[in-house]
C-alpha cells in the first residue's frame, strides 16, 4: 500500500539542494582570513598567561606540576579499583585510565590555580 505524498505545510523549510537554489557560501574569504589571523595572534598573546612556580630557583610551569599530580593521583588511585573489585566493570582501561588523570589534572588546576 502507497502512502499518500505529503503537501509541505507553510511552515516546512526545504533545503537548498532541494529547491534548486544555490547555498550562500558560510563565509567569504576576507572574513575567513581575518577570524585564523584573530585566532592566530590570541595564542600568540594568551601564550604568556600561564602561571610559573619557582621551585628552589628552577621555574615550573603550573600546569605541568598539575599534570604530575594527576597521573600520581591517577597511580595511586589503580589500586583503590583493584581492591574493590571495580576494574573489570571498567571497560577500556587505557581510555579511563588516561580519562582519570586528565580529570584529575584539571581539577587540580582548579583548586590550587582558580582565579
Amino acid at each position: 500500500m502507497r502512502r499518500a505524498r505529503r503537501h509541505p505545510t507553510p511552515l516546512t523549510v526545504t533545503p537548498a539542494s532541494e529547491s534548486g537554489a544555490r547555498a550562500a557560501p558560510r563565509y567569504r574569504n576576507g572574513a575567513r582570513v581575518l577570524n585564523r589571523v584573530a585566532l592566530a595572534s590570541s595564542v600568540v598573546a594568551l601564550g604568556g598567561c600561564d602561571p610559573v612556580l619557582d621551585l628552589q630557583g628552577t621555574f615550573f610551569p603550573a600546569w605541568l606540576l598539575c599534570m604530575i599530580a594527576g597521573v600520581v593521583l591517577t597511580v595511586a588511585l589503580r589500586p583503590v579499583f583493584l581492591r574493590l573489585g571495580l576494574e573489570p566493570y571498567l571497560g577500556p582501561l587505557p581510555l579511563v585510565y588516561t580519562s582519570l588523570a586528565v580529570l584529575l589534572t584539571l581539577g587540580t588546576w582548579l583548586v590550587f590555580f582558580r582565579t
